[in-house]
């Protein structure tokens, strides 16, 4: 930075309020200053700079699988909401999720010096593993259910299987089939909850559940299933994308013509959703605004420099409809 003040002919606080952008700085001389820090490739000392002040501007991230469509598109709302305020992010992606490997996790972010950590959290073991932040450490769980002290974003799953179940009865089918996520995913647990409520709170009859685990090829196996009981079966709400295009192959391939013997919702609206054959009515998830409010939340907690009381934020889904749904035939 002396460099750079002697290059400018400036003093060595005008050097540092035109690195932190502040207003008190003639156009001039602000142009001489970052020309000759363009000059030199001079790069500011941010571990030095977390010392002085103490914040890194780095947030940890703590997610799992982000082959998943969902997990990866929730990380990249939470990237994009962190650079936007400034921040840079560390990421620690996890192969499976379990209480030992998130601590770790955390553990190793926290030595890090990040000012705080995104947790994404949509398995219950992972959620547990919040009951054992270091104390005073600003975080956020997202996508995820935390009874602690904990604040949680995530999206309405509840409310998404509801939209997508009172969607397939209002076209006058008697009852919806269910392809679930696997266990102990909390967004397959809220998916089964708003299924299972729609039909109750009409009367309708609730057939046995198939479970899959979020890929095409389990969903391609429920769909067999479902293709040999074509007839007792006319709608079915799966728990995403991918395993809908799974079942939609299944029955091509077993002559079930979709949606005019049977209805299929998915789950996320996946951007290739709309190109399936025929095109996926499914629900949208609004993963920018998850990782927008996240950030929201856990910045709050920084600038407080204090605890604040939890706070459980919800966003909204959309419900999206296309071709693969249709009046039940008579």
């Amino acid at each position: 930075m002396a460099d750079v003040a002697r290059l400018a002919g400036v003093s060595h606080q005008t050097v540092s309020r035109v690195l932190n952008d502040h207003p008190n700085v003639r156009a001039e001389t602000r142009t001489r200053v970052l020309r000759a820090i363009d000059q030199l490739g001079y790069r500011r000392n941010l571990v030095a700079r977390a010392l002085v002040t103490k914040h890194s501007r780095t947030l940890g991230v703590v997610s799992f699988d982000t082959t998943l469509y969902g997990p990866a598109s929730t990380v990249y709302g939470i990237e994009q909401a962190a650079r936007d305020a400034g921040y840079f992010v560390s990421i620690v992606s996890l192969r499976t999720i379990d209480r030992a490997g998130v601590n770790d996790a955390i553990g190793y972010l926290a030595e890090q010096g990040v000012d705080g950590i995104v947790v994404v959290a949509p398995q219950r073991s992972a959620a547990r593993a919040l009951d054992d932040l270091p104390a005073g450490m600003p975080a956020v769980a997202v996508e995820g259910w935390h009874q602690g002290e904990v604040s949680v974003v995530s999206v309405d799953q509840v409310e998404g299987a509801r939209l997508a179940t009172s969607h397939l009865l209002e076209l006058g089918h008697e009852t919806v089939w269910h392809v679930s996520g696997p266990a102990d995913w909390l967004e397959a647990e809220g998916r089964i909850e708003g299924w299972r409520a729609v039909l109750t709170a009409a009367g309708r009859p609730i057939p046995g559940m198939l479970t899959g685990d979020w890929s095409p090829r389990s969903g391609y196996h429920a769909g067999k299933e479902l293709a040999a009981m074509a007839g007792d079966v006319t709608a079915v709400f799966v728990a995403n994308d991918q395993m809908a295009l799974g079942l939609l192959r299944a029955f091509t391939e077993e002559g079930v013509k979709v949606p005019e013997q049977i209805s299929i919702v998915g789950f996320d609206d996946i951007p290739e959703s709309e190109f399936f054959s025929p095109p996926l009515t499914t629900i949208r998830q609004d993963f920018g605004a998850v990782g927008r409010r996240s950030i929201d939340v856990l910045l709050r907690q920084i600038e407080s420099g204090e605890a604040l009381p939890h706070e459980r934020l919800v966003v909204p889904p959309q419900f999206v409809l296309r071709g693969s749904t249709a009046v039940a035939a008579r």
